[in-house]
Parts: structure tokens; sequence; C-alpha cells
């Protein structure tokens, strides 16, 4: 029976975990609509990025126990994501301004960092949490830099239900200076090793809550 329990919860908290990963993530697109804090809000969205992917990710990893379960969590938030932004390209919005944050390599890293140290859960906390954090914004902005001009865009195909505070407008100087990938990257290399041991530590609760 317990062997059975324990499958099965892995499995719920799995799917529980990615789902709401990608449901905390799926407009993180929209920072592309209020140019005015464009950069504030990429760098707010990188570290939200980088705490639902190391915590999730994290706890797939360990849970598990096998390098490269990382990579295959971050696929599955990354299809997700895909299936709910093909919602904005059915409402009319064109193809390059659709933005699916990219998980994918930053999820690789935490793997390559459990591999590399044999599977050393401190090592992951500390170097994984590390590459993840910084590396996320870094292939973020890639990925951003690639869409099609945010401004004319975003007043070529308004959304009536925006609310007047993302409302889009000419940028401003002076908000987080300009350079988000390091304001990020910086944020992201400290806050994700906190965010790495915390999905290390969900997976001994479960575990826990599963043996009693």
């Amino acid at each position: 029976v317990m062997v059975w329990l324990r499958r099965c919860t892995h499995y719920l908290f799995i799917v529980v975990v990615a789902v709401n990963s990608t449901l905390l993530t799926i407009n993180a697109g929209d920072y592309i609509f209020c140019t005015d804090w464009a950069w504030t809000s990429f760098t707010v969205f990188s570290i939200s990025q980088t705490l639902m992917l190391a915590v999730g990710a994290t706890y797939y990893l360990t849970f598990t126990g096998v390098p490269g379960t990382a990579t295959y969590y971050g696929l599955i938030m990354t299809v997700y994501t895909w299936v709910a932004k093909g919602a904005w390209f059915a409402l009319g919005y064109p193809y390059d301004f659709i933005v699916t944050p990219i998980w994918l390599p930053s999820a690789m890293l935490l793997d390559l960092a459990y591999w590399a140290t044999k599977k050393n859960k401190h090592s992951l906390i500390l170097f994984g949490g590390v590459l993840v954090g910084m590396s996320l914004p870094l292939f973020n902005m890639v990925n951003l830099i690639t869409v099609a001009d945010p401004l004319e865009t975003a007043f070529k195909y308004p959304r009536p239900t925006l609310p007047p505070y993302m409302t889009p407008i000419e940028p401003q100087v002076g908000k987080f200076y300009n350079s988000p990938v390091a304001l990020g990257a910086g944020a992201g290399a400290v806050l994700s090793v906190t965010f790495t041991a915390l999905g290390c530590k969900l997976n001994t609760w479960t575990y826990r809550w599963m043996a009693a």
C-alpha cells in the first residue's frame, strides 16, 4: 500500500506543481505590453520564474534521484505554456509577439550540477541554484529581443481588458536603470539557492508525510 501511496502522491505532486508553476508564469510575456515598466517587470518576472522552476524541478529531481528529471520538468512547463499561449494567437496576436519563457537550459544546468557532484544535495542547492538564477534572465532576454516591436504591437493590438496601470506609454528613463539581465541574474543567483533548498525540503516533507 505504501509503495502505491508514494507513487500516486509523487505523480499528483508533479502535476500540481508543474501546472501551478505554469499558471503563475503564464503571462510572463505581458511585460512587453507595458513598455514604460518593461525592464522592471522583466526583473520581477525573472525572479518569479526562477522560483517556480527551481522549486519544482529540484523537488522532482531529488524525489526521483535521477539526473535528467529537472529537464523533463522544464519541458512539462514549456509545453503547458505553449498550449496556453496558443490562446493569444487565437485572439489575433501575431505569432512573433507571443513570448514563452525559456526554462529548459536552466533546468539542464540543474541536472548537470546534480550529476557532476554525484547527487550531492548540498552541491545541488549551492551550484545548481546559482546556475539557474544567473542563467534564466539571460536566456529570457535573448528570447525577448527576438519579439516584434513591443510599443508598436501594443498599440496595434490593444486589449480592452488591460488595466490602466498597464496601458502602454512611451518609455521613461530610470526604471531599474537599463540592465534588467544583470539585476535579475544578480538577485536570482542569491535567491535561487533558497528556492532550490525549498525544493529539497519539500521532498523531505513529502516522504515524511507518506511514511506517517
